[in-house]
């Protein structure tokens, strides 16, 4: 009966309670999830119905011993019952081990199924959902979420069967043995298990609260710890300042520490207490009856053993809802991310693209950034309700043309959309009207494959993961020997620090590749794409974080990686747009001009003011080169 206490808090104080509806599809949609796992599911209820009734079956045979042995004996009836009492619990926790065994496969099948299902819904999501979404929140999906979901199968169905079977069972037998006795405890019935509903919704309650402000805590701590945050903070920001808001978060969960405690003993001392006065009830009316001849002492002694059977299934049931309806609800916020739909799909008809030169073609771009409500949903980005604020267009009937072997530059103000033209070329985003081609193929008739294939984008923040240098180069092309990444990192002028590595390839980066310098991040991300070999390349002002030595020595490098592919080119450095076979002045999303260095400077117009306010100073760099 004691274990019906901690258990019915536990699963009182870890619960979400929510009143949402929950619809006939979600449960076939949970129910799809679990089809899988329909022949271990069903022999794991079966198992768990006949451990309850062995349950049962222990207090009777107990009863028998102790009338067998006021009765005088025989010795051998009573060393036969015990043999039968050791077979039950034998059975017993054989059946025990049986049902654990069932319950972690059916339960972490469907943590794999639903957090597979989560992860490769999510890397189908356009970048826009990325950049509205807080990381964490999304990472509790599949991490919280999806186990509340699982538990609905491991732990709460297997209750609900076996408790209402050993509960039915105990009842049934007390009544047969004395229904008066039965009657009068269940009188004390409620006393077991208003505590459970109404202090368990209090320790929920207290339970959410301190996981508020240990998320808080948290998310200063993921902040700070960073490499960018504690750098952040160093600079600007107020040591004692900060270690007083963490210490003040800190001691508000310890203050809700010590309240669950109480309010956790208080409710164990209550149920304990009830517990104690049912079971004293119970022996002294059966003591009672059994001196006046109404009931034999083995009774008696079932009768008690029975009682737990009875007010510990009962005490499990009455949170019952609780625990459903938290499972529901990790159902349904696990599928609240699988229902939002990838606007950058592959068509079933997709094909790839024939071998040979490929152009690339803008017609008649029109974009604009998707809406949160598109993209995103509230829970994730943590407010109550998601921005309705439209985003301006940000292309307005963009044309142009890169024939095969050309490099095209684009240049511009700052937020005048080039960025978002590169981004449409690899498919981050596909235009609202217009078309994208590759080798005069409408790049949404590809398949992904065939896109990461032959494109390949540097960006401007040059991001690396948190791995070796190798597993990082080895994203653009997984079967890469150590020959041929070495080889790009030559090209990238970057063999010789690698080389001087203690750990060579195997060098970890760190988080964000902060253990180098921004040149040597973008060189990196510069190797890779020398590795990947594509057919057109899509540089996002890939120099921009490299010094003038470094940048010579890049240029060099992607001089000979450009040579004869398909190049589209942001730049900001002169030596990038002399060497582009045509330049495109993007503002405000249009094309504004377009043609060579020389033609646009003469023409006097956008290109030649923007040279005079951004390019003109490197004029005497460019001439040492």
């Amino acid at each position: 009966m004691e274990m019906a206490a901690w258990s019915a808090m536990y699963h009182a104080t870890h619960a979400e309670q929510d009143r949402r509806p929950f619809s006939a599809a979600t449960l076939r949609r949970i129910g799809a999830f679990a089809r899988p796992y329909a022949r271990p599911l069903v022999l794991f209820l079966a198992l768990s119905v006949l451990t309850a009734a062995l349950a049962v079956a222990s207090p009777l045979l107990a009863g028998q011993v102790v009338e067998v042995i006021v009765g005088g004996g025989p010795l051998r009836t009573v060393v036969a019952i015990a043999a039968l009492i050791a077979a039950v619990a034998l059975a017993e926790a054989g059946l025990g081990l049986g049902v654990r065994l069932l319950s972690a496969r059916v339960g972490e099948g469907l943590i794999v199924d639903l957090r597979t299902s989560v992860y490769d819904h999510v890397q189908r999501m356009p970048v826009a959902f990325f950049t509205r979404t807080r990381t964490g929140a999304l990472v509790s999906r599949l991490n919280n979420d999806v186990i509340g979901a699982q538990r609905a199968f491991s732990d709460v169905l297997s209750n609900i069967m076996s408790n209402v079977v050993t509960l039915l069972l105990a009842l049934g037998v007390m009544l047969v043995l004395s229904w008066q006795i039965t009657l009068i405890t269940l009188v004390l019935l409620p006393l077991f298990v208003l505590p459970a509903r109404r202090m368990g919704a209090r320790l929920a309650r207290i339970e959410r609260e301190r996981t508020v402000h240990n998320a808080a805590m948290g998310t200063q701590m993921s902040e700070r710890f960073s490499a960018p945050g504690a750098t952040l903070i160093k600079l600007w920001g107020r040591p004692g300042a900060e270690s007083a808001e963490f210490a003040r978060r800190a001691e508000r969960v310890g203050r809700i520490g010590v309240r669950t405690a109480m309010v956790q003993e208080v409710f164990f001392t209550a149920l304990t207490l009830v517990s104690a006065l049912a079971l004293a009830l119970v022996y002294g009316l059966g003591g009672f009856y059994a001196l006046s001849g109404g009931l034999q002492a083995g009774t008696v002694v079932s009768m008690g053993m029975l009682l737990t059977r009875l007010y510990a299934p009962l005490t499990e049931l009455a949170g019952a809802r609780v625990q459903i309806m938290s499972a529901l609800v990790s159902f349904s916020r696990v599928f609240e991310v699988l229902d939002l739909h990838p606007l950058v799909a592959e068509k079933e008809q997709a094909r790839a693209l024939p071998e040979g030169p490929l152009s690339l073609e803008l017609e008649q771009v029109d974009f604009t950034y998707p809406g949160a409500e598109q993209v995103s949903l509230a829970s994730l980005e943590d407010v109550a309700t998601l921005d309705a604020t439209r985003s301006a267009q940000v292309l307005d009937q963009v044309s142009f043309t890169v024939e095969p072997g050309q490099m095209v530059a684009l240049v511009g103000s700052s937020g005048a959309g080039k960025s978002t033209i590169a981004a449409l070329v690899p498919r981050l985003y596909d235009p609202d009207a217009g078309t994208v081609r590759l080798g005069g193929h409408d790049v949404r008739d590809l398949t992904f494959a065939t896109l990461r294939s032959k494109v390949a984008m540097v960006t401007q923040d040059g991001h690396l993961l948190h791995e070796s240098i190798r597993a990082n180069l080895a994203l653009a092309a997984p079967g890469a020997s150590d020959e041929q990444i070495w080889r790009a990192l030559e090209r990238a002028r970057l063999g010789g620090l690698v080389a001087g590595l203690p750990q060579g390839l195997d060098t970890v980066v760190g988080e964000r590749g902060y253990r180098f310098s921004g040149g040597e991040r973008q060189r990196l991300t510069i190797a890779r794409l020398l590795l990947a070999e594509p057919q057109v390349v899509v540089l996002d002002e890939a120099t921009s974080a490299l010094d003038s030595t470094s940048e010579v020595a890049v240029q060099q490098a992607l001089g000979e990686a450009l040579s004869g592919r398909t190049s589209l080119v942001i730049a900001h450095r002169l030596s990038t747009i002399r060497a582009a076979d045509a330049i495109c002045v993007v503002e405000q999303g249009r094309i504004l001009e377009r043609g060579t260095h020389a033609e646009l400077l003469a023409r006097g117009g956008r290109y030649a003011q923007l040279y005079r306010t951004q390019f003109s100073e490197e004029e005497p760099v460019e001439a040492g080169l």
